[in-house]
């Protein structure tokens, strides 16, 4: 997990943008004291993935969102749905999956 700051750094944006991110469900954060963002979303194979995950669920919850990504899916043979795009899992198959995990 990386902080907000750290998330902008990484992006190259202000600390707002990755605020407003979060909260349209752009990208992942973990309420808490802190906001805390997994490192991992931001990798080229997740990032495009992310949005599209979170309109598949239907919520902008970041705990919502990291247990969908971090659970192995029957589905994607057993794979999370993070691993399996950094493996090149097409994204419209992890929002398949996003979208029956919501219903």
């Amino acid at each position: 997990m990386i902080t907000l700051g750290e998330a902008a750094s990484l992006m190259a944006v202000d600390r707002s943008t990755v605020t407003a991110w979060v909260r349209t469900g752009r990208c992942i954060g973990i309420p808490g004291r802190t906001m805390a963002l997994p490192r991992w979303q931001f990798d080229p194979a997740v990032w495009p993935a992310i949005q599209l995950v979170v309109n598949g669920l239907g919520t902008t919850d970041g705990w919502r969102v990291l247990i969908f990504m971090e659970t192995a899916a029957p589905t994607l043979n057993g794979l999370t749905p993070r691993i399996a795009l950094e493996q090149g899992v097409p994204i419209s198959r992890i929002v398949d999956v996003a979208v029956a995990d919501a219903h």
